[in-house]
């Protein structure tokens, strides 16, 4: 990832919370039929190796597992929030113009080489911990537990678990860091007015002014 100093995001628990922050990764894997991805929600152990650990799973008929099993490097992409940034928010533009648009955002990529499993009590403990993390809001969460158990075996054995210990982390957090205050102050307040949800919510992410006493 191309992550200039003024973006780079270096401390391990701001990595981890950012990975823990996005519900939807994308799985790269380069292997005997090429490039390959896919979109899955993750699991992170941040206490399990120097980085952490993630789980998920695949479909058995989806053959990038295969690609795993046979020792592959994967690519994680952890994607953040995102908002376009219009020239016009900053003040430049009345000034003297030289402005272009660009995109600020957060992301995560991690690597490493994960371990296959297709152990039925495994699995289940994995799909168990995934679903209460994502049923864990509702007022009614299900559970694997309200489907029948023999439903569950079978739906089991048509998937493959994997456990991919971080080997290394990157992290970038673009939210106009290099430009000066006026302009970060012009993009927050752009982006704080939009009718766009994404766009406020970025907007907090940016810097407040500082006060001079």
């Amino acid at each position: 990832m191309y992550n200039p100093k003024a973006f780079a995001v270096q401390d391990l628990p701001q990595l981890q919370q950012m990975i823990d922050d996005c519900r939807l990764a994308v799985l790269i894997t380069q292997g005997k039929h090429g490039l390959q991805a896919s979109h899955l929600p993750l699991l992170l152990e941040p206490r399990q190796g120097p980085h952490g650990t993630l789980y998920g799973h695949l479909a058995r008929a989806n053959p990038q597992w295969r690609d795993l099993q046979a020792g592959a490097e994967a690519l994680v992409v952890f994607a953040g929030g995102d908002a376009y940034v219009s020239p016009a928010f900053y003040p430049g533009k009345a000034e003297h113009g030289k402005v272009v648009p660009t995109w600020n955002y957060l992301a995560v990529h991690a690597y490493g080489s994960a371990e296959v499993f297709t152990d039925a009590h495994r699995l289940r403990n994995l799909v168990s911990a995934l679903t209460d993390r994502h049923e864990s809001g509702r007022a009614q969460p299900w559970t694997v537990d309200d489907a029948p158990p023999e439903y569950i075996d079978g739906m089991l054995k048509a998937i493959v678990g994997f456990a991919l210990p971080i080997q290394r982390l990157e992290g970038k957090r673009k939210l106009s860091q290099n430009r000066g205050p006026a302009d970060v102050a012009g993009v927050r307040n752009g982006l704080a007015a939009s009718p766009d949800p994404q766009d406020q919510a970025l907007s907090r992410l940016m810097p407040a002014p500082t006060t001079e006493e």
